[in-house]
C-alpha cells in the first residue's frame, strides 16, 4: 500500500531542492530511477524501496487543485507526488518530510495536511522497506501472474500520471489492473473509464463482508492471484454505502432517487462523440471536443492534460502537437472546465486506415431542483441556469444543432446524448447511481450514405428524426423521448441495427449466403 504526499510549491523544484529533500533519508538510504527516469525510488540498504518522487508537474489550470484534492490553490502551482509504501517503517514520515523540505524551501503547501513536518533538522531513521515489487514498478503493491494490483488511500484517486503508467504496464504484459480503496474513496471520470471492463477492477473493501467490484456491485475474493466475482450483489452497492441500523441494506434507488433513498437534485448530462477526418497536414485536432464545449456550455475548455491534474491551458494547436509527436501510437487525454460549471472531457485519438478519428466524451454536472427541494434550491439552480445556459441544454433542438455542426465542419460519424440521476461534482462513488437515459443519437453522413436516405429518414421507432444539412449531404439527429431512467437503450439498439442492415447482405439480395 502507498501513502500519498503532494508538494504544492509556488517555485519550481530543482535539482538542489529535490536532493535536500531525497536526502532526509540519511547515508544508508540509495536512490534509483524508473519510468525513463521520470521517477527517483529511494531504497533502503536492502535494496527495499521506500519511497517514489515524481516528475514535478506545473498546474497552470484554475480549479484543478480543488477539484482533485479540496483544497484551494491561488494561481499556478507546481504538483510534487511522494508515494511511501507504507509496509516499511518509517516511509510515510520520509515522504512527509521529502515534501515538506520541498515547500520550506519554495513556499507552498503540503496535502494532506498532517502530512506536515515541522521537525526537518534530522534524518529520518529507522527506515526499513518492505520486499521490492516485482519489475520495479514503484506504484504496484501486488504483482501476480494474473494481475497488477494497487491499494490507494486517497479520497478522490485521479488518472494521475504514475497511476497511468502503471495501468499501461500491466496492459502490456497482459495482466489485469485492479485498483483497491475503502468505501469512503471516489473516482475521477477519467479513472472510471480506465478501469470500466474486464480485466480491469476496482476492488471496494467495505468494511464489513469483504470487498465488491466499485462499478457493478459484484462481491469479489482473491483467488489463483486476482480478484474475482464471487457471485452476489453487495448490499453495500445497493445501498448508497450505508447499511440501516438493522445491519440489512437500505433500498436501492428508484427513479429520480438518489442511492439509499430519497429525491436527488444532481443530474450528469453525457455526450460520447466520435469523428473521423482526413490525415492532411494542416489538421487541428480537438475541434470536435472544443465546439461541443462552446455549444454546451458557452465557452473552450479550460484546460488539458495527458493525466489529471490537466495543468496545461486549452490549446488545440498543442493537442495536435502532442498526438503527431506519439504517432502512430494513439493517444488519450482529458479536459477540464470551469471548476463553478463541472465539465470532464476524455478524448482519444488514432490514426486509422480511413484517416484520424477522435472518440470523446464529456460530461457535464448540474444540480436540477426535484421533489423536496426548498425554494432557496430552485432559486439558485434557476439563477445557475440563466446565467449558463444548462436549463435548456437537455432540448432536442440544442442537440440537433450540435449535431449539424460536428457534421458540417468535424467529420461526425456518431454522437450519443445521455441524461443520468448521478453526482454533480462529476465523481464517482462505490455504490449504485441512477441508470443513464438516451435523450437522442445522430450519425454522420458516411453512415446515412450507406444506409441509403429513406432508410436513415424512416426508422422502425415511433421517432421523428431532423435531417441535418441538404439531402446529398444529409446525417441526421434522432431525438428519443426521455421516459424512465435506463429506458431507450433497446430502441437504440433497435435504430442502429435498422441502419446497419443495409450494408450487409440479406438473404434475399443478391451475394448473400445461401443455406
Amino acid at each position: 500500500m502507498t501513502k500519498d504526499v503532494i508538494a504544492l510549491t509556488e517555485r519550481m523544484p530543482d535539482t538542489w531542492s529535490l536532493l535536500t529533500g531525497l536526502l532526509s533519508g540519511g547515508p544508508d538510504v540509495t536512490m534509483g530511477t524508473a519510468a525513463d527516469g521520470a521517477v527517483i525510488q529511494l531504497f533502503d540498504a536492502e535494496g527495499r524501496p521506500l519511497a517514489s518522487v515524481e516528475t514535478p508537474t506545473l498546474v497552470r489550470v484554475p480549479g484543478e487543485v480543488s477539484r482533485l484534492l479540496g483544497i484551494r490553490a491561488d494561481g499556478p502551482v507546481w504538483w510534487t507526488e511522494v508515494r511511501a509504501a507504507t509496509a516499511g517503517q518509517g516511509s510515510d514520515r520520509l515522504a512527509g518530510v521529502i515534501a515538506s523540505r520541498l515547500v520550506s524551501q519554495l513556499g507552498g503547501r503540503v496535502w494532506p495536511a498532517d502530512a506536515f513536518v515541522t521537525d526537518l533538522g534530522r534524518p529520518v531513521s529507522g527506515l526499513t522497506g518492505a520486499a521490492r515489487p516485482a519489475a520495479a514498478q514503484p506504484a504496484v503493491d501486488v504483482l501476480s501472474d494474473r494481475a497488477a494490483v494497487v491499494i490507494q488511500d486517497r479520497p478522490l484517486v485521479a488518472m494521475t500520471s504514475w497511476l497511468a503508467e502503471a495501468l499501461r504496464a500491466a496492459a502490456d504484459s497482459d495482466r489485469g489492473f485492479q485498483l483497491v480503496t475503502p468505501a469512503s474513496a471516489r473516482l475521477t471520470l477519467a479513472t472510471r473509464a480506465a478501469l470500466a471492463g474486464v480485466p480491469n477492477r476496482w476492488v471496494v473493501g467495505d468494511g464489513a463482508s469483504g470487498y465488491y467490484d466499485g462499478l457493478s456491485g459484484t462481491e469479489l475474493r482473491w483467488s489463483d492471484g486476482a480478484f474475482m466475482p464471487a457471485g452476489a450483489t453487495a448490499s453495500a452497492f445497493t445501498a448508497g454505502g450505508a447499511l440501516t441500523a438493522g445491519g440489512t441494506a437500505a433500498p436501492a434507488a428508484g427513479p429520480g432517487e438518489a442511492a439509499g433513498g430519497g429525491p436527488t437534485r444532481e443530474t450528469q448530462l453525457a455526450l460520447s462523440v466520435r469523428t473521423r477526418k482526413p490525415a492532411e497536414a494542416e489538421l487541428l485536432l480537438g475541434g470536435a471536443l472544443e465546439a461541443a464545449w462552446r455549444h454546451l456550455l458557452g465557452g473552450p475548455p479550460h484546460g488539458w492534460g495527458t493525466a489529471e491534474p490537466a495543468g496545461q491551458p486549452w490549446s488545440r494547436a498543442e493537442l495536435t502537437d502532442f498526438v503527431r509527436d506519439r504517432s502512430p501510437a494513439p493517444t488519450w487525454a482529458v479536459a477540464v472546465g470551469d471548476p463553478d460549471r463541472p465539465a470532464v472531457a476524455t478524448i482519444r485519438t488514432e490514426l486509422t486506415t480511413g484517416g484520424v478519428e477522435e472518440e470523446l466524451t464529456l460530461t457535464l454536472g448540474h444540480r436540477a431542483p426535484g421533489e423536496g427541494a426548498t425554494a432557496a434550491d430552485a432559486a439558485e439552480v434557476a439563477d445557475a441556469a440563466d446565467a449558463d445556459g444548462v436549463a435548456d441544454a437537455f432540448a432536442p433542438a440544442r442537440f440537433a444543432d450540435l449535431a449539424a455542426e460536428l457534421a458540417a465542419e468535424h467529420g461526425l460519424v456518431s454522437m450519443l446524448v445521455q441524461r443520468r440521476a448521478a453526482r454533480a461534482d462529476l465523481t464517482v462513488p462505490p455504490w449504485l447511481e441512477g441508470a443513464p437515459t438516451v435523450l437522442g443519437f445522430a450519425v454522420g453522413r458516411e453512415d446515412v450514405r450507406a444506409a441509403g436516405l429513406t432508410r436513415a429518414r424512416r426508422p422502425p421507432l415511433p421517432i421523428r428524426p431532423i435531417q441535418l444539412g441538404p439531402l446529398d449531404r444529409a446525417a441526421f439527429y434522432y431525438p428519443f423521448a426521455e421516459t424512465e431512467p435506463g429506458a431507450g437503450w433497446d430502441a437504440l439498439e433497435a435504430l442502429v441495427t435498422h441502419l446497419r442492415e443495409a450494408a450487409s447482405p440479406t438473404p434475399e439480395s443478391p451475394g448473400a449466403a445461401r443455406g
